[in-house]
């Protein structure tokens, strides 16, 4: 008999080991949460913990008690540091000096309409000193009431070809006018092009993170008394390169750009959420954002209600109520592909209902094979308003089941209007009313 050795053996198993002429099945158990325990490394957690860590944030009594950014960011490190966790943060107004930076893991709940996040008024000061990019400090020209801990937005002009420079950082150190950043600025700000330094910042933030969920909470930007800062950079909430962010029941407003923005972000979820009165988008999945789900938000008063952005792909935007927006209700354009918009109340647009934009800058960068479907689209836009504007090259696209309605006198308004080099467009089953000439064709068949 030939000595079982470990060699032996794994030949044996490699070869599909025999017994009785047949092959033994792999010893998997067939529900991969049976008998499992967490092991260290192991990021695919399986185990539905019943309690884990909740700090407490209040302005009188609690686990941490403080009423700014230095306070809740205290109890969000803290989870943090331990995986992961809740951290509630009690009734209140509490005053920003620098965005709230959520980690992985975190679960950062409010009492509703109760617990306020809001920002100091933005100051702007110009730079004093030349700054290269591998510099780590600045130097302010005037006074300003900038404190160690602020958070901070850099605007210049790129000093060879004078495109747009917005550099966020955080000041770490002080010495008169000089401060000192948390990073270096990896950009060159010169004074002859005019650099600035201003408090402009997102109330909450995260970058390369992941699992987070935003709850119950209210975030107001006090728009009033701030900048503007773009929807590319900041918002009330403002995400880069994230995975597996839930923004449920928040109430987000006045804020000087966008309300909700989120690039390069993949599975967001937006649901239950208030997003109105923001000077830009209310709600903006950005650039290269996969799979966003948007359900179920009230957006209301913004310039634009939903804006889809450049290269936003399978996405699903439904049962949200989008109301009185100044320009479009929703606006999809740059390769934006395969979504799926149904089931919405698009209502008192202020030009569009719903735009397809064109953009003929590249070989194919229309928003192609989108559905639209089964939506409500009410009174858009001005005398000459568009309920449904398909402009440029946009191809195969759905629009079926709709109701679009002027409930106002016709005037110029349109109910679809469809440009002349648009493709493959199928309208299907939709219900239009109020409008002498409900569809502008231009196309030439």
């Amino acid at each position: 008999m030939m000595p079982v050795s470990r060699r032996n053996m794994l030949a044996c198993l490699g070869a599909g080991f025999l017994t009785g002429g047949k092959r033994l099945k792999a010893m998997v158990p067939q529900d991969e949460t049976a008998g499992h325990r967490a092991v260290d490394g192991d990021d695919r957690e399986r185990v539905d913990w019943v309690d884990q860590l909740t700090i407490n944030v209040g302005q009188k009594k609690g686990d941490i008690v403080g009423q700014d950014d230095k306070a809740i960011q205290a109890a969000v490190d803290y989870v943090a540091r331990l995986g992961s966790g809740t951290v509630k943060v009690g009734p209140g107004v509490y005053w920003l000096r620098n965005s709230i930076h959520l980690p992985s893991g975190v679960h950062l709940q409010g009492c509703g309409a109760d617990t306020v996040l809001t920002k100091i008024p933005s100051q702007q000061v110009a730079l004093a000193a030349d700054s290269d990019w591998y510099d780590q400090e600045i130097t302010l020209a005037g006074e300003a009431d900038f404190q160690i801990g602020d958070g901070v937005t850099l605007f210049g002009k790129n000093p060879h070809h004078g495109g747009a420079q917005v550099i966020k950082r955080t000041l770490v150190a002080r010495a008169g006018k000089r401060f000192k950043l948390n990073e270096g600025l990896r950009k060159n700000l010169w004074v002859s092009e005019k650099p600035t330094c201003a408090s402009l910042f997102p109330l909450l933030t995260s970058e390369n993170c992941s699992d987070v969920l935003i709850e119950n909470i209210c975030l107001d930007g006090n728009l009033a008394n701030n900048a503007n800062l773009n929807g590319n950079y900041g918002g009330n909430i403002f995400l880069q390169d994230c995975k597996r962010f839930h923004i449920r029941n928040v109430e987000s407003r006045n804020y000087n750009g966008d309300g909700v923005s989120f690039q390069i972000c993949h599975d967001v979820h937006v649901e239950g959420c208030h997003i109105h009165g923001n000077q830009g988008n209310g709600l903006h999945p950005g650039s290269g954002s996969q799979r966003p789900i948007m359900r179920g938000n009230r957006l209301e008063d913004n310039n634009i209600g939903l804006f889809w952005c450049w290269g936003v792909k399978h996405g699903l935007a439904e049962q949200n109520r989008v109301h009185g927006n100044r320009s479009q209700g929703m606006s999809i354009g740059h390769n934006d592909t395969d979504n799926l918009i149904r089931d919405n109340d698009i209502t008192r647009s202020g030009k569009v209902g719903v735009l397809f934009r064109d953009d003929s800058r590249g070989q194919d960068f229309w928003a192609n094979r989108n559905v639209l479907e089964n939506n409500r689209i009410i009174d858009s836009g001005g005398e000459s308003g568009i309920a449904i504007d398909i402009l440029g090259n946009t191809k195969d696209t759905l629009v079926a089941g709709n109701t679009i309605r002027e409930t106002r006198a016709s005037a110029k308004r349109r109910a679809i209007r469809i440009a002349a080099s648009v493709e493959r467009l199928n309208l299907r089953e939709n219900v239009i009313e109020g409008f002498d000439i409900p569809i502008v064709d231009e196309r030439s068949f």
